[in-house]
């Protein structure tokens, strides 16, 4: 049975109206986490009614967003992680990777703990937490990483470190395109200054060769 010819502009503007809703939700929530959703409507040039038929509520709109931002951390996981890779080597691709996506969410992470609850963060995060431990463990049976932290404990340190980084740079007090985090991140694993800055160079040439390629061939 064939759609009214109407219906298709209809659900294109929905969908482009919810897109609209989100991008500006995570604009306008890193400026002001209080925002009311009658202010993010007309941020977002939509009228209330608008926005509630697509977000009934404050729980709703951080939901959706949870989704799109767990959507984007498996993606990046998949790019960021190749098992044939030397382990320091692996944690680089990974935190670069990684980067664009915590940078493009972090007013979720000032928002998760009250808002979505602790156990939904957790979930969130899985994907990066089983990626990064498995890393880990590996570096340190080839002696690349220091092994005086068990590989899940050694993890959440270095997600933590992370997440502080991630907020300094909502502070303004850091800016960074990922590398310079990825350097800290494997002088914590215990790889030298000099190794890991070399390291973290040749893993961003390779992770921004991919996304070119990545977005081409999306074109």
């Amino acid at each position: 049975m064939s759609q009214p010819a109407g219906r298709v502009p209809q659900r294109r503007n929905a969908r482009s109206n919810r897109a609209r809703i989100l991008a500006t939700a995570r604009q306008e929530l890193g400026r002001n986490p209080d925002i009311t959703l009658e202010e993010l409507a007309r941020a977002s040039g939509v009228v209330r009614r608008t926005l509630f038929g697509h977000f009934p509520g404050r729980a709703a709109l951080l939901e959706a967003l949870a989704e799109e931002a767990a959507e984007a951390l498996r993606d990046a996981v998949a790019v960021g992680t190749r098992e044939a890779e030397p382990a320091e080597r692996a944690l680089a691709s990974f935190s670069l990777s990684m980067w664009p996506v915590g940078d493009r969410y972090r007013m979720l992470l000032a928002l998760a703990q009250r808002d979505l609850g602790r156990a939904r963060v957790a979930e969130l995060l899985e994907p990066a937490r089983v990626t990064v431990t498995a890393i880990v463990e590996r570096g340190q049976r080839d002696g690349v990483f220091h092994p005086h932290l068990p590989p899940g404990v050694m993890s959440a340190g270095l997600e933590a470190m992370t997440i502080a980084l991630l907020e300094e740079v909502n502070t303004g007090a850091l800016e960074d395109d990922g590398t310079r985090v990825a350097v800290a991140m494997l002088i914590a694993a215990g790889v030298p200054e000099k190794r890991a800055s070399a390291v973290v160079d040749e893993a961003a040439s390779e992770v921004a060769s991919a996304s070119e390629a990545e977005a081409a061939a999306e074109d």
